[in-house]
């Protein structure tokens, strides 16, 4: 690619929640614009809400994604408890964490498997990668299918669970039921060490984000269920008070509200987590972690494939906990009665931080709902990334640059579908 004046167009990106395309315009071989353009269909969730029982939101969000549905599930459901002035703790909130688990494990593998590792071997999908690599193929569709178990058994299903609700789960799963879950978790943590090993052997393009990370924390845990919002910057607020720090606006060149923190790019997910909560991380995942060369100080977006991969085995240990330490509730769920109040909830999803604010008339209707999803947030931190890797190759062959740029907004997994090749890119010269 030569230097000089020149637009590069991605009409559309290819596997994205909604749609998206990406824009670059170069002015005498410096980046002068970056627009990653993310076009969310009308969906209105927001405005569905309004009206409805301070109970529906556990099931209606869940079907924002087919992915992270208990990621919605249990934001939402900490944002009504909230509001009513519960607080779920025990067996329950043990069983919340496990069906998550299921969640992060399912999520992790997919991504690792199918939509990030061709990049780094170099071909076009996991089907053309299948053909040379079955058995890595093999074993990203087990640790799925694995997760997916843990989801189903605790959710009644894998996709969209129903068992989940406000105060807890509409029946508890007996511990006879927990345990045939044990061998194929343990199967599971090995495949996640393998797994590490695996994707620390990929050559990783040099690459430093210098933007504030973000995530959940919690006094001893790893942030699933975390208590208040961190960042690498000083930040350490009550999930309350996320309206206050965080600022949602209109681009003018995307749909989707993107969101900043005190003015600037923020960056939630798998590496905020990994940098904001690695003494929280059990000695044997540290210890992979040291193995592959990633640490606290991991600032390379494109080693957040090897980073999923630690959190895939942690979410299988965790679960095997859990599961071991388990002891039936006498009920499922508590009971939560509404009152008049706003509530605040957030979980950390695969890809980040998920942030639900619910307003509650006295009779526990809804009248105001608030949901900020990772990608959203994340979506600056993308473009400016994005800004310093083209502009650090604009000498690439055309083609490669368009691939590095794809790679670029994979290493941030903005949704399940967005990890296939983009329509191609169109260059034009002044």
């Amino acid at each position: 690619m030569r230097d000089g004046d020149q637009t590069i167009k991605v009409a559309a990106l290819g596997r994205v929640e909604g749609e998206g395309a990406l824009h670059v315009s170069v002015k005498r071989g410096v980046v002068d614009d970056v627009r990653l353009e993310l076009y969310e269909p009308p969906r209105f969730f927001e405005s569905l809400l309004r009206g409805r029982s301070y109970l529906d939101p556990v099931d209606i969000t869940a079907r924002i994604c087919g992915i992270c549905p208990v990621a919605y599930q249990m934001s939402a459901a900490a944002a009504i408890e909230d509001a009513c002035g519960v607080s779920i703790d025990g067996a329950i909130r043990d069983l919340r964490l496990l069906i998550y688990c299921g969640e992060w494990i399912e999520s992790h593998a997919l991504h690792i498997y199918m939509l990030h590792a061709p990049d780094f071997l170099g071909y076009d999908g996991a089907i053309e990668m299948a053909r040379d690599h079955p058995d890595r193929v093999r074993a990203g569709l087990e640790l799925k299918k694995v997760g997916n178990q843990v989801v189903e058994v605790v959710g009644g299903r894998p996709v969209h669970p129903v068992n989940p609700r406000v105060g807890g789960f509409h029946r508890a799963p007996t511990r006879r039921e927990l345990e045939p879950l044990l061998a194929p978790l343990e199967r599971a943590y090995e495949m996640a060490r393998e797994t590490v090993r695996w994707t620390a052997t990929f050559g990783f393009a040099d690459n430093v984000l210098d933007c504030e990370l973000v995530s959940l924390s919690h006094p001893s845990e790893y942030a699933i269920l975390g208590e208040r919002i961190t960042s690498t910057r000083g930040l350490d607020v009550p999930v309350s008070a996320f309206a206050e720090e965080f600022k949602e606006d209109q681009s003018g060149h995307s749909t989707a509200l993107i969101s900043r923190h005190r003015g600037k790019p923020y960056l939630v997910g798998p590496l905020a987590r990994f940098v904001l909560n690695f003494e929280k991380l059990s000695d044997d995942v540290r210890a992979e972690a040291a193995r592959a060369g990633v640490g606290p100080s991991c600032r390379n977006p494109f080693q957040t494939i090897v980073i999923r991969a630690l959190e895939t085995m942690e979410a299988c240990a965790l679960a095997l906990r859990l599961i071991a330490s388990y002891a039936e509730p006498a009920a499922g769920y508590v009971d939560v009665r509404p009152r008049a109040a706003t509530g605040y909830g957030a979980s950390e999803a695969p890809r980040g931080l998920l942030y639900h604010r619910y307003r509650l008339d006295n009779d526990g209707r809804i009248e105001q709902a608030v949901i900020v999803p990772p990608t959203a947030q994340n979506q600056l931190a993308i473009e400016d990334d994005l800004r310093a890797v083209v502009g650090a190759n604009l000498r690439l062959p055309r083609e490669q640059l368009q691939a590095l740029s794809e790679q670029t907004i994979r290493n941030y997994d903005p949704c399940i579908s967005c990890a296939t090749h983009f329509l191609t890119v169109e260059v034009d010269e002044a």
